[in-house]
């Protein structure tokens, strides 16, 4: 019997989410019974913060509760059946941010996590606790065990001043025209413990259609990471977050803009590059809505698989990571 793919999905936030949930799916309908031994997820911490003195980790825990299948379809965040009671009391005290809610279950997951970090163990080992709960199908690493929360540099009243990445994207709403992103201490990261090691053995790595800029870049921003993807054996592919020259959700034609990158699925994939040229991508997909740009992305070096991308529900996320190996196998 074909032992099933060991597939590496780098990935960040609710599409990150989507995507992981079509990749276990996969494996599933290839009947593999393990999924958690063939499918590993990298996952940003970047969006991480310190709030009312404990640690959040927004990303990690809507790839974690989207597998537990516990997580709120309908606002794409946090838990199903949530209650407020906690939050409310935080803001008759005057703590936390008032337009950054925290459901109760939510806080349960911060506080067990929280208490984790304080007894000594670092995020792999918080994140790995955390796993037991429920029957995830996948293993998850954080990018990182440091703390290397995204800084936003913004223009406001003539002026620039810098905020965390939350304020920016939740209180804000990406309306305020960003200079810059900084994960401060990135410099002197390291890949958490798996990471290397997962990618090195992959037989496929995938790039989830995660904001670029913030979920996925700064995963690639920890050293090491980029030169593990260009040394692996496996072949890489990215799957296009733009889709008919339109972000899917979220605010990242505003994150690309600002780093001087147009809102294209060419453009992303150029982004990323092409790793004979250094880069990172063997092959990208296209939807449908943007085939007319396979010749631009070929011409980038990198091998364009058009079909469709939009990720409905787990059987047409699973499509599309079959789409991505079957473009990684070619």
């Amino acid at each position: 019997m074909t032992p099933p793919p060991r597939i590496v999905v780098l990935a960040g936030g609710v599409g990150g989410s989507r995507f992981v949930l079509g990749a276990r799916e996969a494996l599933r309908r290839r009947g593999v019974d393990d999924t958690a031994a063939a499918l590993t997820v990298v996952v940003n911490t970047g969006d991480d913060l310190w709030l009312s003195g404990i640690r959040l980790q927004p990303d990690i825990d809507s790839i974690t509760y989207a597998l537990a299948g516990v997580n709120d379809t309908e606002r794409g965040w946090g838990r199903a059946g949530e209650s407020e009671r906690v939050n409310a009391e935080l803001q008759a005290w005057g703590a936390g941010w008032p337009w950054f809610t925290l459901g109760d279950l939510d806080l349960g997951t911060h506080l067990a996590r929280t208490g984790w970090l304080r007894e000594g163990l670092t995020p792999t080992q918080v994140l790995e606790r955390m796993s037991r709960r429920w029957h995830l199908g996948a293993r998850l690493l954080p990018m990182t065990d440091s703390e290397v929360d995204t800084v936003v540099t913004v223009r406001e009243g003539g002026g620039i001043r810098s905020m965390h990445f939350q304020e920016w994207w939740t209180r804000h709403r990406a309306t305020l025209e960003p200079v810059g992103f900084e994960n401060p201490g990135i410099a002197e990261a390291v890949p958490a413990p798996g990471v290397g090691e997962a990618i090195a053995t992959a037989d496929v790595v995938l790039i989830a259609p995660s904001n670029p800029v913030v979920s996925i870049g700064p995963i690639l921003a920890v050293p090491g990471v980029r030169d593990a993807l260009r040394e692996t054996g496996a072949p890489v592919v990215g799957v296009s977050p733009i889709i008919g020259g339109r972000v899917v959700r979220g605010m990242a034609d505003v994150c690309l803009t600002a780093i001087g990158v147009e809102t294209s699925a060419s453009a992303v994939a150029g982004l990323y590059g092409a790793r004979g040229d250094g880069g990172l991508l063997d092959a990208w997909l296209l939807a449908e809505e943007d085939r007319g740009l396979a010749d631009e992305v070929a011409a980038r070096g990198i091998r364009p698989s058009v079909v469709p991308l939009w990720m409905t529900d787990a059987a047409a996320s699973a499509g599309i990571v079959e789409a991505a190996l079957a473009a990684a196998r070619r």
